[in-house]
């Protein structure tokens, strides 16, 4: 089950559930002050294929912490 950020438009309060993708959009009240005035928040994903190059993907890896060409950290 994916975790999905919302935001709770009363009390500005961003948080986390674990639901399923069928109740993604269904009303959750917020974790701080119980209101149903929130709404899914749009989040960064995070996806990692431990080095290597996913198939079909034509990118090259880098040295792990960047998905390859030009990277601060490593110098890729």
């Amino acid at each position: 089950m994916p975790i999905y950020e919302y935001i709770c438009t009363a009390c500005d309060t961003r948080f986390e559930a674990l639901r399923s993708f069928s109740k993604a959009d269904d009303l959750i009240s917020c974790e701080q002050c119980q209101s149903e005035e929130t709404q899914r928040a749009v989040s960064a994903a995070f996806a990692h294929s431990g080095g290597r190059v996913v198939a079909g993907s034509s990118a090259s890896t880098g040295c792990g912490t960047c998905s390859g060409g030009s990277c601060s950290s490593c110098g890729v």
